[in-house]
């Protein structure tokens, strides 16, 4: 039994801001040259009060009621996040007493970020092809904006919060999981970290103490700590190579993927990443100008962009690609078209 991304919701926050509305916050910003980078014109950020299990819970409903599928024929609900309601306990137990599911359905949370939407797609193709569960719900979402620093230009213009919910099932239309390849690279976990607010260092005083960079941008401890330089190198020395790796071991090649969905990082590492691989640009899904970058659910929200747009024809190799937190990165190969499965009732 092959499993299939069967439909995908999302949700966004109603607040906006505009470049124009960080401009007016810091006018020595210079919002052309961080627009020309970041790729970024807008993002929903949410409420003070506002979590990703909000988020999520709406993506959630939506999906339930998009793919027509009864609470009763789900099997489990998987929830990866970095911005949790709790320490304890997980997201994905909220999601469940919310949504009324039967106590038969299995929940648990795992902590990923960039790359988490391919490891959650593995993880319940896994799941499901085992005979644990027919239909999962696979649920991405983050608030970020809520560990950035409103004086870290360098975080702050880049990204966006927003939730993503997609039905993996265990047949049905949609986009079959043909593989996955999962990496990591854990010497480098503090080149993208917030170093307090854990067991390791807790939150204190100390931690709240803020500075300010030679770059101009000002953060604390319990803030996002991102060496921009050194992940955009990591990115376009291990992307590339574990790409065509992961398509010549299912023989294919870079031109014989219909489109690209890679994780929505920033437009000058998307531009970077389709140079070194050759992949032209309108291979490239880019949907990041009114979003920002998304974290873990950044490509499920670009792959049901680009769905409802009808880029993706039917007949169809997507290769989804994702990296960031951990460091981490990994792809899944997806395949539309005839899946040679039954429709679900």
């Amino acid at each position: 039994m092959k499993a299939v991304i069967r439909a995908i919701a999302t949700h966004l926050p109603e607040r906006e801001v505009t470049n124009v509305d960080l401009s007016r916050e810091n006018p020595s910003w210079d919002m052309a040259a961080i627009e020309d980078k970041a790729g970024v014109t807008s993002r929903r950020i949410a409420g003070e009060s506002e979590t990703a299990y909000d988020l999520s819970r709406i993506a959630c409903e939506k999906l339930l009621e998009k793919a027509g599928v009864s609470k009763d024929a789900v099997g489990g609900i998987i929830c990866c996040t970095q911005s949790p309601d709790y320490v304890m306990p997980s997201n994905s137990h909220l999601l469940h007493g919310a949504l009324g599911l039967p106590d038969s359905v299995l929940a648990f949370d795992f902590n990923l970020a960039c790359s988490g939407y391919v490891y959650g797609t593995a993880l319940a193709a896994s799941l499901i092809e085992s005979g644990v569960a027919e239909n999962i719900i696979l649920v991405t979402a983050d608030t970020y904006s809520k560990h950035i620093h409103p004086k870290d230009r360098s975080a702050r213009v880049l990204f966006g919060d927003g939730a993503a919910a997609s039905l993996v099932s265990g047949g049905g239309t949609g986009g079959r999981v043909v593989g996955a390849r999962l990496c990591s690279r854990g010497k480098d976990f503090n080149k993208f970290i917030i170093p307090a607010g854990g067991h390791r260092v807790p939150a204190s005083e100390a931690t709240k103490a803020e500075t300010t960079d030679r770059n101009g941008n000002t953060r604390c401890a319990e803030n996002i700590q991102m060496d921009g330089l050194a992940v955009l190198s990591f990115v376009n020395s291990a992307v590339p190579p574990h790409v065509r790796a992961f398509l010549a071991d299912h023989g294919l090649t870079i031109a014989d993927v219909d489109l690209f969905v890679f994780h929505q990082a920033s437009k000058m590492s998307l531009d970077s990443l389709a140079k070194i691989l050759g992949v032209p640009p309108e291979k490239v899904y880019v949907n990041m100008e009114h979003t920002g970058n998304l974290v873990s659910a950044s490509i499920p929200v670009a792959l049901a962009d680009a769905l409802e747009r009808g880029i993706i024809p039917g007949e169809a190799t997507v290769l989804l690609c994702g990296f960031g937190v951990g460091l981490s990165y990994g792809s899944v190969l997806l395949r539309y078209g005839n899946t040679g499965f039954s429709q679900l009732a």
